[in-house]
């Protein structure tokens, strides 16, 4: 191509840009007012993922709820271990559900640290648990608990004395 054509061309190449990407921004901005005012959840954006919400980070959509600020997205998301800078198109469908749920439901997912912190008898249900005596609910057995707590104690006392000293 000669230099004359690339030169008429660039105008209409910037111009058909420029048309795009105030297409995108009009539909996103319609996309949080509806979001906002409750017409549309961030569970069905994130589920459905539009087109205009490829690349669109997933804290934008989720600040973009009644009452979600930074600090709220920002905990909502570590919990599930998603940076926030992650754009909806690039989240799995693993992570698209687990977000969904935890959105429609309003139930917060346990973190990795918390399920390991949970004793067994948690993952029993309901009956079972009524049939068990509370020793055997306890994850750590009643001689254990009374060595660590003396132990705790002793180490108490020891850190008050020489404090006084």
């Amino acid at each position: 191509m000669t230099e004359t054509a690339q030169n008429q061309q660039e105008p209409q190449q910037r111009m058909r840009a420029l048309v795009q990407a105030n297409a995108v921004r009009l539909a996103r901005a319609e996309l949080k007012r509806s979001i906002a005012q409750g017409e549309t959840s961030a569970a069905d954006i994130i589920l459905r993922c539009p087109e205009v919400a490829q690349r669109w980070t997933i804290a934008e959509v989720l600040v973009a709820q009644h009452r979600w600020g930074t600090t709220r997205c920002r905990k909502f998301l570590q919990r599930h271990g998603i940076n926030e800078m992650k754009a909806i198109g690039d989240l799995t469908d693993r992570q698209a559900g687990v977000l969904a749920t935890a959105l429609a439901t309003g139930v917060p997912a346990r973190t990795r640290l918390e399920a390991q912190r949970v004793p067994a008898i948690d993952r029993l249900s309901a009956p079972e648990q009524i049939d068990r005596r509370p020793e055997e609910l306890d994850p750590l057995p009643a001689r254990v608990r009374v060595e660590a707590t003396r132990t705790i104690q002793r180490e108490r006392q020891e850190t008050r004395e020489l404090a006084l000293v």
